[in-house]
């Protein structure tokens, strides 16, 4: 089942809710930085489990201790709930 694409509005409500990333026009973005190699690594095993357990999958590109996230809903084409819901749980497990 496809997720429902949330519209400008819906997003707009939303998104205030995670200040921490930025919102393209299909996508959510952030950038951390951890203090070590490892506690990098270890987080994106914590992101992997988050994302598994709502079976949505962020694109994760890792440079020494950084992390570039994205979060879109490749088969939908844009941001859905499950985008809002994963960006939330990984603000959990690396911080603000």
């Amino acid at each position: 089942m496809r997720d429902a694409i949330l519209d400008d509005a819906q997003r707009a409500a939303l998104l205030p809710s995670l200040p921490d990333w930025t919102a393209g026009a299909t996508d959510l973005t952030r950038t951390v930085t951890a203090a070590s190699f490892e506690e990098a690594i270890a987080w994106v095993v914590r992101i992997a489990d988050a994302a598994s357990e709502l079976d949505h999958h962020p694109d994760i590109d890792i440079r020494w201790r950084t992390l570039r996230l994205v979060l879109t809903t490749h088969d939908s084409g844009g941001i859905t709930l499950r985008d809002v819901e994963l960006a939330a749980r990984i603000d959990a497990i690396v911080g603000s």
